[in-house]
């Protein structure tokens, strides 16, 4: 720790004094940069929260309250929600950073360590009531009075403290057995007669969703284990038990207005658990068992499944759930460990590898068909099977058909194929019948609310279609002459898809978009129209406000984004009259509009690279927005760079973009390094904020340009098979036109930084030029050939697909474009290399194999060229652990640094860290010889 802060140390008193004025970015400082997080507005738009969490340490939630103009900080706040009539905000209270820390130094195990709070609090009364050890809570913003929550399973509650448990027996007990279900404590509080219900050996409870009504499992452990469901309605003065048995219950569900509920129950306790599902109608005074495996629907030796919770349609008259094969009985062990084999077996007419399907094993395990319940009729149907495995639920258009898949036919493809294609089915779900629709559809598809429609766009000619259910007649509804729908700016070598649909208006209608504009398409009457008259190149996209909504209202809220300047905004626009009004607009970026559920009160945020994304409240009209927040007031002490976007003509006459971040306290008569950090397109962050933090893989911009560094970000242009050359195109010939335009930059003090796909260009690009002093590239892909085969091992799929229809660009296999796989490999031509590398391979890399870091390292090491890597033991694709992510940033730092501005060399550079000083010795001290030149 102590070389660390004199490395630091060295990192500020190094600058020159333009630190006088303001204080350089550094490590020691990051802990107290907040992020706002998860904002909430109330109902009725009068009252907003959110979350300010520091980097380490104590979050806050801050409370705003726009009828007595106040602002309320709840300290250790956090997963905070207003309750329907906006005059409760219950939230979570997390323990003391500096507790749990010291829990941990004390080796005090996780489940003994502090739990999480409940707090309530009431505005109109202005109190804050505070519950201990609350593991979870659920009540309904929909409407309703309930809050209730399940304490952590230690939890222990003081006799005097709650109110006797009307469900418990009124004999003695025998002594109960540990038990094989968790269970905890369980309280109900009714916000407005302010009376608090609790129960012992609570499994689990659901609210319904305007809250009035709950239930909940009590699981009793004695040489049986019996199980009792209880409904409580906020009227009544004790629960109501609905059923009992002996075994287990889960997956507790209520229609939306709370007057049916179901659930999954199982008499067997053991591992090898069958369910039935279980209803109580409005007009039941008990619930009963529907469906169980004897029923007569369902295949044979099937059931209801554990791993799906039912849930009911909108109005009620359907309940989904999940069936599935009977769980397999496992015969009794009889070998012993070294008696048994333990084998993996491949064959090549196998969907999925091996490495896939053990990857998905657990999954494939809880594999949950669909099927449907109308209580009404007392009918059950199967919707999905082995032959259509994937039908899509309809809970709120109540539509008699659904749209079914079956990807299994073209599993093998994937390996291969970025493509993922499936059979599309039309399901009824009154009859359970089906019929094929469409073989081998690749892209987006949606079935119309009459559902006399389905909706699909066709890669092979970039258009949309229409198809009539009934008889499978096709309709072309759009042309690219008319406007662009394929994604133009797809640069890989495979078909492009659509830019996105936006929803759904009545009368089978639908918005799709253009690149910049939005199309109405009416099925019935197969026209489209664009809707916007006149885009002038700024891209307008539908904004989700209500993720209620099935349709879309004839007013919608979109997104603005010019291409040509970068700026963004807010508009609406009227459907139906074709009128768009602009809201907000400007040079900055604007994102994560919120609307109160009532009331036309929104959220939103504001940034710019200067400008932390802080939190606005407004009107209608946006018309003086106000702030909300102010996350990071400390910034304005630090010195701060500014940003350009910049124009330039790659090699093949190609016109590029990209974005120039400037040293902070900028003179146009002093010269500075540069880090050129790249990785596809960066253009479109022009008004992207960067905040300070450590490092999980690349540079971090605000921090470079602080300390005296220009920062270079190009937009590069692909070729098919050329992807290392076309990043020499567009990175090379952006970096000299820099060079041409500002003398300010230094061209001897020049470095390349990038990450996993900006890694491997990296690697590729010090093979072709001499024009940079230093370079880092993490997770780069160095010989094609041999990660071709390897495994994505987060995924277990085979990288074949991205080599030939991915990211890298190749467009063929090995074998028919093994010339282009080997131009491609950095690790060929590695004898050209005279830039010194630092490379960082993870060995938990789940994206790209580390041997591909180990392969360009030991090639360098043997050629005798400076190289280092990185491996964080354990560590994944990018940093997760805060411990690395510091030490990548120190290291990052003093590399850049020893190269581009002359500072000492430290010694885990110079002479290493051995093995045995592993954890010991971090290495960041200078080593005695410095550098001079």
């Amino acid at each position: 720790m102590r070389s660390l802060i004199s490395v630091l140390l060295f990192l500020i008193l190094g600058l020159n004094s333009r630190s006088q004025d303001c204080l350089p970015l550094e490590l020691g400082v990051y802990a107290d940069w907040k992020e706002l997080n998860n904002p909430v507005i109330s109902v009725d738009g009068t009252k907003v929260a959110y979350e300010l969490a520091p980097q380490k340490g104590d979050r806050k939630l801050i409370v705003y309250d726009s009828e007595k103009q106040t602002y309320d900080t709840l300290e250790r706040g956090f997963n905070a929600s207003f309750m329907a009539d906006s005059k409760v905000l219950i939230y979570k209270i997390a323990p003391p950073y500096l507790l749990i820390r010291k829990q941990q130094l004390d080796g005090v195990k996780k489940e003994k360590q502090h739990k999480d709070s409940l707090g309530i609090l009431f505005f109109e009364k202005d109190t804050i009531m505070k519950f201990q050890d609350v593991n979870t809570f659920k009540f309904s913003i929909k409407g309703g009075s309930l809050v209730a929550w399940m304490h952590d399973e230690n939890f222990k509650p003081k006799a005097d403290t709650v109110s006797q448990d009307s469900t418990s027996k009124t004999k003695p007990e025998k002594k109960k057995a540990k038990a094989k279900t968790k269970t905890s404590f369980f309280q109900v509080f009714d916000v407005v007669s302010g009376k608090l219900q609790s129960y012992n050996d609570i499994s689990e409870f659901e609210v319904s969703d305007f809250g009035d009504v709950l239930s909940f499992v009590k699981q009793t452990n004695d040489s049986i284990d019996s199980v009792f469901v209880f409904k409580y309605h906020s009227s009544l003065e004790f629960p109501q038990q609905i059923f009992e048995g002996k075994g287990v219950v889960k997956n507790i569900s209520f229609d939306e207005i709370g007057s049916q509920i179901a659930f999954l129950y199982s008499a067997d306790t053991s591992k090898r658990q069958i369910f039935s599902l279980g209803f109580m109608g409005q007009k039941d005074s008990r619930a009963k068992i529907v469906a169980d495996s004897t029923h007569g629907s369902l295949p044979r030796n099937w059931t209801a499944s554990e791993h799906f919770k039912p849930k009911f349609s909108e109005d009620g008259t359907a309940l989904y759930f999940g069936i599935a094969p009977k769980p397999i009985s496992r015969l009794k062990d009889t070998l012993t460990a070294d008696e048994k084999v333990s084998v993996d077996i491949w064959n090549w007419k196998d969907g999925q590898l091996q490495t896939q399907q053990l990857k998905n094993r657990e999954r494939e395990q809880k594999r949950t068909f669909l099927a449907v319940y109308y209580p009404k009729q007392n009918k059950l149907i199967p919707l999905a099977s082995e032959e259509i495995p994937e039908v899509r639920p309809d809970y709120k258009l109540h539509r008699n058909f659904m749209i079914g898949s079956n990807g299994k036919p073209y599993e093998h493809l994937s390996s291969w194929e970025q493509t993922r294609y499936a059979d599309l089915f039309l399901v009824n779900r009154t009859a359970g019948t089906s019929k094929l629709l469409l073989k081998k559809v690749n892209s987006f598809f949606s079935l119309s609310p009459s559902a006399d429609y389905l909706l699909f766009y066709n890669t092979s000619d970039s258009s949309w279609y229409s198809m009539q259910t009934r008889d499978q007649s096709q309709r072309k509804l759009t042309t690219n002459s008319s406007d662009i729908f394929y994604n133009k700016e797809n640069d890989i070598p495979k078909e492009a898809g659509p830019y996105g649909f936006a929803g759904w208006l009545d009368g089978d209608k639908a918005i799709v978009y253009s690149r910049y504009n939005l199309w109405l398409l009416d099925l019935k009457s197969n026209k489209a129209a664009p809707l916007i008259e006149d885009t002038e190149a700024k891209r307008y996209r539908y904004i989700t406000l209500d993720k209620d909504e099935a349709l879309l209202s004839d007013l919608i809220y979109l997104s603005v984004f010019d291409e040509k300047t970068k700026q963004t905004g807010f508009a609406s626009f009227d459907v139906n009259s074709k009128k768009i009004t602009p809201l907000l607009h400007g040079e900055a970026r604007f994102s994560g509009l919120m609307k109160a559920k009532n009331e036309n009160m929104f959220l939103f945020r504001k940034e710019r690279f200067d400008l932390y994304p802080d939190l606005y409240l407004a009107k209608s009209d946006f018309a003086n927005p106000v702030q909300m927040s102010e996350a990071n007031p400390q910034q304005k002490n630090y010195c701060w760079g500014s940003v350009q976007l910049v124009e330039w003509q790659s090699f093949n006459a190609e016109p590029l973009e990209g974005l120039l971040y400037f040293p902070a306290n900028f003179s146009s008569d002093s010269t500075y390094p540069m880090v050129v950090y790249f990785y596809e397109t960066h253009s479109h962050d022009l008004y992207r904020h960067i905040t300070p933090r450590p490092s999980r893989s690349v540079i971090n911009i605000s921090e470079y340009t602080s300390r005296g560094y220009f920062v270079f970000t190009p937009d590069i242009v692909y070729e098919d098979a050329r992807p290392g050359q076309s990043a020499y195109n567009s990175v090379i010939s952006g970096t000299q036109s820099l060079l041409e335009r500002y003398p300010q930059i230094d061209k001897k003090r020049l470095g390349l930084q990038g990450q996993s796909w900006g890694g491997y260009q990296i690697a590729w690009l010090i093979t072709r030029t001499n024009l940079f002093g230093a370079a880092m590239a993490g997770a780069p892909v160095s010989n094609m050939t041999s990660a071709y085969g390897g495994i994505r091992w987060e995924s277990g799929v085979v990288r074949a697909f991205q080599y030939e229809e991915g990211q890298s660009r190749i467009g063929g296999s090995l074998w028919e474009k093994l010339p282009d796989y080997i131009e491609n490999s950095p690790l060929f031509f590695a004898d050209r290399v005279q830039t010194p590398l630092l490379i960082m391979s993870n060995d938990a890399d789940g994206a790209v194999p580390w041997y591909q870091g180990i392969e360009y390292f030991t090639a360098l090491r043997r050629l005798g060229k400076p190289v280092w890597m990185l491996n964080y033991n354990n560590g994944p694709h990018n940093l997760t652990r805060r411990a690395d992510m510091e030490d990548l940033t120190v290291r990052l730092q003093q590399f850049f640094d020893y190269y581009l501005k002359g500072s000492p060399e430290p010694i885990w550079m110079k002479t290493g860290i051995k093995a045995v000083d592993k954890g010991i010795k971090t290495g960041f001290e200078w080593a005695e010889e410095h550098r001079t030149d």
